[in-house]
């Protein structure tokens, strides 16, 4: 009954934040989202970080592919994720051209050609994950879509991480954050949450 309870809660959050991104205009979407990357650009983790894992947005999602084109343009190693449909999973694609590596996938969410992009599995080669999601709470906590994709990814990496782990950063709209959001056990915080009015240190992961 607890489960289900939570289960509910979740999803009664998602709908309503949805909604609500929803009725960002989208040139409000693009300035915040330009906000948005230029606060993470800015940060000493991404600068640092010599592989990247990001993701490509969809719909009213703050827009991740002004980042992802700045990453490449700096010579950083970009990973994108794909659904693999059979595991459930993500499987992770290195990719070197926007126009040329992605088509529509899963949910028609860009995703990487496989015939174009190398699979990686070196999950330990990652340094930092930029991570989607619907709603986060300052303290770290994120609330996805449900499908628990990244969740999973994240406890395959954490498997091969023994002294440190890489740098889990979120970008999302200031409208994205709120208060009581139901965690369970299987859910990973993130490190920072990158709005366009600030950027939020969050609890370890």
């Amino acid at each position: 009954m607890l489960q289900m309870t939570t289960q509910v809660r979740k999803q009664a959050i998602r709908q309503r934040i949805i909604i609500d991104r929803e009725r960002l205009g989208a040139d409000e979407r693009a300035i915040k989202s330009h906000q948005i990357s230029k606060r993470i650009a800015s940060l000493e983790a991404y600068r640092k970080a010599g592989t990247v894992l990001a993701y490509m947005s969809f719909g009213a999602e703050y827009s991740t592919r002004e980042l992802v084109r700045q990453a490449l343009r700096e010579d950083k190693r970009v990973l994108l994720p794909r659904v693999n449909v059979a595991t459930k999973e993500l499987d992770l694609y290195q990719v070197s051209n926007l126009q040329h590596d992605l088509a529509p996938g899963q949910w028609n969410i860009p995703e990487p050609l496989v015939e174009r992009c190398p699979r990686i599995d070196l999950l330990r080669d990652l340094d930092f994950i930029l991570l989607p999601g619907v709603a986060f709470g300052r303290d770290g906590v994120r609330l996805g879509y449900g499908g628990g994709f990244y969740d999973k990814l994240l406890a395959r990496i954490a498997v091969t991480w023994q002294d440190h782990f890489p740098a889990l950063v979120a970008g999302a709209f200031s409208m994205q954050l709120i208060e009581g959001i139901p965690q369970e056990q299987t859910d990973y915080k993130v490190e920072w949450i990158v709005t366009e009015n600030e950027v939020i240190p969050c609890a370890a992961h």
